[in-house]
């Protein structure tokens, strides 16, 4: 009997996805271990891959569709031994529409102010759009842009407008059909996401991305939850410079070359292990004390940041920890990670150095306890064994969750790998 092929649960937390892309096309035959799609799930875009043999033989859900419940079929394989069989429709549940009282604002590119639609016009253009054979994105991006798509000659299989088509009709007919509320309805409003801004000025509408909108939630709910307390120091940098330089030289044959990251992501991790008070999490009426230190590296990727994880960090050697940061973090700009890559940690390090920031403070990554943010190695007057010169200087921020770890651990903490980097053979102990 023919398979159905359902939309996966990518990580733990998954509760739905964005198929971005499908690998594969109606007919095609595929093997086990064979790529079908890509998925955007909360943190990364991710491979999916066949379990079964067979053929493609019905795609139920369009590239580019948002909200794909975990679960839904997303597509039918038939076995290559089997019948085509009629696939069914896709269980992904309908949309709900807004109550009759209420209209929605939308801004176009191509306007000036907002337009206001009407629940009777959504399920009229709703009703239309379904004689139309259209796929579920032109359809979206038809809505988003203004295009009536009863005027759009579809380039795809049997007429089926696709969108390549919508985009074409989106440049040549600059305008869209606005239908005018009554003045009760309009005043039962409420406020649009663009409520206070001036949308008189050229702007572009940007859809945020599934890791865009866990960012804004995650670090939103951790700055009103979390009472923070930022801890600075100022640690001196020359002998773990001096130390880097002479560690490189050594590795070369190795084609290893360590960052200053990489050593302070290990100075991180003793001096967790030093400090066990700060490798907490708070959770409500019991804390955890973790035994091992993982450190989550924030790295910048085009949909955000994600932070792949170094386990057990202050047990891996220097060279080890800068093989994994790099393998890590090409694998999150490509959206390769996998959960266990990035979930979890005990704590984050943040480094903005290389781009020239002197001092931050990181917001806490729930449900951890701390992060800790680096600032730029510069030169600085500096006093040195009670005299004024010139030293290799960097700011860091250590930001506490107050619940958990007193100030006077936290002070303890940034302490202890403050004499670590100052004195850095004891990273290579």
């Amino acid at each position: 009997m023919p398979i159905e092929l359902k939309m996966p649960a990518l990580s733990p937390t998954m509760e739905e996805g964005t198929l971005s892309r499908w690998l594969v096309k109606e007919g095609d035959s595929v093997s086990s271990g064979d790529l079908l799609a890509e998925i955007e799930t909360d943190k990364a875009t991710m491979e999916f891959e066949a379990i079964d043999d067979g053929i493609v033989t019905k795609l139920l859900v369009a590239a580019g569709t948002d909200g794909v419940k975990v679960g839904t079929v997303i597509a039918m394989i038939q076995g290559e031994d089997e019948d085509a069989t009629a696939a069914p429709k896709s269980t992904a549940p309908a949309a709900a529409l807004p109550e009759a009282s209420k209209t929605v604002q939308v801004v176009s590119k191509s306007i000036d102010t907002p337009i206001t639609i009407s629940k009777a016009d959504v399920q009229k253009q709703s009703s239309d759009d379904e004689r139309i054979k259209a796929s579920p994105l032109a359809k979206r991006i038809a809505a988003e842009k203004g295009v009536d798509l009863s005027r759009v000659t579809g380039s795809g299989p049997n007429g089926r407008i696709v969108k390549e088509d919508v985009e074409a009709a989106a440049r040549n007919t600059p305008t869209v059909t606005v239908a005018h509320s009554s003045p009760a309805a309009a005043a039962a409003l409420s406020p649009a996401p663009t409520a206070g801004m001036n949308t008189d000025i050229p702007h572009e509408v940007i859809k945020l991305s599934n890791m865009r909108k866990t960012i804004a939630r995650r670090l939103t709910e951790s700055k009103q939850q979390v009472p923070h307390i930022y801890l600075t120091v100022d640690v001196r940098l020359d002998a773990l410079l001096k130390l880097r330089t002479e560690l490189n030289a050594s590795l070369e044959a190795r084609d290893i070359k360590l960052s200053v990251n990489d050593m302070l992501i290990k100075a991180l991790a003793l001096a967790l292990v030093q400090v066990p008070k700060c490798n907490v999490s708070f959770a409500g009426d019991i804390m955890l004390q973790y035994a091992r230190a993982d450190i989550s590296v924030a790295v910048s990727v085009p949909t955000g940041l994600i932070t792949p994880i170094i386990t057990d960090a202050a047990n891996k050697s220097l060279s080890k920890i800068s093989t994994e940061v790099g393998e890590l973090a090409a694998r999150a700009k490509e959206g390769k990670l996998q959960p266990h890559e990035y979930q979890g940690g005990t704590t984050s390090i943040s480094n903005m150095g290389m781009m020239g920031i002197k001092q931050f403070d990181a917001v806490i990554n729930p449900p951890q306890g701390m992060i800790l943010a680096v600032g730029a190695g510069e030169k600085r007057p500096y006093i040195v064994d009670d005299a004024l010169a010139i030293a290799t200087v960097m700011s860091v921020t250590g930001s506490f969750d107050h619940r958990a770890i007193d100030g006077a651990d936290g002070a303890m903490f940034m302490k202890v790998f403050k004499e670590l980097v100052e004195k850095p053979l004891g990273l290579v102990a």
